[in-house]
């Protein structure tokens, strides 16, 4: 098969096309004929040589897929081959194909194309697994999401207006803010302009939820920003990895701060959070309640350009890659 390999620690120049053998369906596994991947910025920290893949991972990089089943492992129930689906991985999405557990291999929500749905798996399986399962956004409370012209913020948004809550974000330009706001978002700041603090508190009593990939930069500001009881979850460390936790403010306050990741979870853990997924997020897809955000789709051969377009910040949404 042929896989985008990092030939070495680097940008996105080390990226090239290379054959693999194919994988093979273990116990419990499917092998996909990947129709598209997308890019996420933790590739491109694996990349760099910041993130490598957990133990048993494929180093290929890659972290949701979507495809046609080609081989069904022994013990795998209700997958068949030729079933069209999209899958989180723990690695190996920039191949023509991929061995994945069958708990993590979703169906298509109704009405996305095959090669669209590759941009849903990871955004729906983070946003689900820390803004409601550990965040526990409920209707009516003020949510805050940092980057919202993402491929995480532009569904955080959508999914959270879906569900009533009341929606800010941040990010870098009026013309991304401004379509944020048509995806529904209440608040807007420009980060580079306003202080995302001073502006949720002219609004209110400040964010019940805030969903951060900064880290250390904007810790201490997010706290500050927090309502009472209010929930900070940290998924990324786009702006480092240390700072100073002031704990009166948390306990003034009686707020939580939670950093998780996805992909060193448990394979039934992932298997958990995918299946609550499809019970609760697909329906709201395939109603277009959320929708999934595609900026550009590109071949294996640009997968530096791809990789570009996300680490520059240029793409509204997701960038896809194709075979």
């Amino acid at each position: 098969m042929r896989a985008v390999i990092a030939t070495s620690e680097g940008g996105p120049e080390v990226l090239e096309v290379q054959e693999r053998p194919d994988p093979t369906a273990g116990p419990g596994q499917v092998v996909l004929d990947v129709a598209a991947t997308a890019v996420n910025r933790a590739d491109l920290l694996q990349r760099q040589g910041l993130y490598p893949p957990p133990p048993g991972a494929s180093d290929v990089i890659g972290l949701e897929c979507s495809g046609t089943v080609a081989e069904v492992g022994e013990g795998v129930d209700g997958l068949a081959v030729g079933d069209e689906v999209c899958a989180l991985l723990s690695g190996g999405g920039y191949a023509e194909k991929v061995a994945v557990p069958a708990g993590q291999v979703m169906p298509l929500p109704r009405g996305v194309d095959l090669v669209t749905a590759a941009a849903l798996p990871e955004v729906a399986c983070t946003v689900f697994s820390n803004v409601f399962m550990v965040g526990r956004l409920r209707k009516g409370e003020t949510f805050l999401v940092h980057g919202g012209s993402g491929g995480i913020g532009t569904f955080a948004i959508q999914l959270a207006k879906a569900v009533g809550a009341r929606v800010a974000t941040t990010a870098g330009s009026e013309e991304r803010l401004a379509r944020c706001r048509e995806l529904g978002a209440d608040l807007t700041v420009d980060y580079k302009e306003q202080d995302f603090v001073e502006v949720l508190r002219a609004d209110g009593d400040g964010a019940d939820v805030i969903l951060d990939n900064m880290g250390a930069k904007y810790l201490s500001r997010n706290i500050e920003a927090l309502a009472t009881n209010g929930r900070l979850v940290i998924i990324g460390m786009q702006g480092g990895t240390r700072a100073e936790l002031d704990i009166n403010a948390l306990l003034r306050k009686k707020a939580a701060v939670v950093a998780t990741a996805l992909r060193s979870r448990p394979e039934e853990e992932k298997a958990a959070i995918c299946a609550g997924v499809v019970e609760q997020v697909w329906p709201l897809v395939s109603d277009g309640l959320v929708k999934p955000m595609v900026h550009e789709v590109v071949p294996f051969d640009e997968a530096a350009r791809a990789h570009s377009l996300v680490e520059d910040g240029t793409a509204f949404g997701k960038v896809l890659l194709v075979p």
